[in-house]
């Protein structure tokens, strides 16, 4: 585990720290007030989670804990407050920012949506392409589940800009062994 200390311009303390799990290493970053980002790197993958002790700050290491809960048993992050987030996208009124807390809050782990069912469920059933976008933005894959949208006719979809097919297809796994569709 690696765990970098740098000033964000909005005066963040960002704190950044690397997590071992069985999609490969996540490179989590965050401030007090949230988690920032999470990048899975497709670095080799690990059958435990783990995570050196570092001294992390509280939002940081609750993110630390739900990862190796969910990586542990994923219906075990039900019962858990999820990470709070501190990315500038997740606070505007923008679409994408709709599509991203709506996925969170609404579609629960073993479910899946469809990109048409999320353009509806965020308020603009036309907006399928956003909705898309909004995934490709994701800055925190994982807490908000963008690998539980799938297409229309039921096809995996992309993940990670084409490169994490397998991962997105190994989290559903995780998640349902039989897909669940509907939120």
């Amino acid at each position: 585990m690696r765990t970098d200390m740098i000033k964000n311009s909005t005066a963040c303390v960002l704190q950044s720290v690397s997590l071992q799990s069985p999609v490969g290493e996540l490179l989590l970053s965050g401030c007090e007030k949230g988690v920032h980002t999470i990048t899975i790197t497709m670095e080799t993958a690990h059958s435990a989670v783990r995570c050196a002790d570092v001294e992390l700050n509280a939002e940081l290491q609750r993110c630390v804990l739900w990862l190796q809960s969910y990586f542990s048993s994923a219906h075990s992050v039900t019962s858990l407050t999820p990470p709070a987030i501190h990315h500038p996208l997740l606070h505007t009124d923008s679409f994408s920012a709709r599509v991203l807390r709506t996925l969170q809050d609404r579609v629960s782990v073993g479910q899946t949506v469809s990109y048409r069912q999320l353009a509806e469920m965020a308020g603009n059933k036309r907006a399928v392409r956003a909705v898309g976008g909004a995934m490709r933005r994701n800055p925190v894959p994982l807490v908000i589940p963008c690998h539980r949208v799938l297409c229309s006719s039921g096809a995996i979809g992309g993940f990670m800009g084409g490169k994490g097919t397998e991962i997105k297809r190994w989290l559903l796994q995780h998640e349902n062994p039989d897909h669940v569709k509907t939120p």
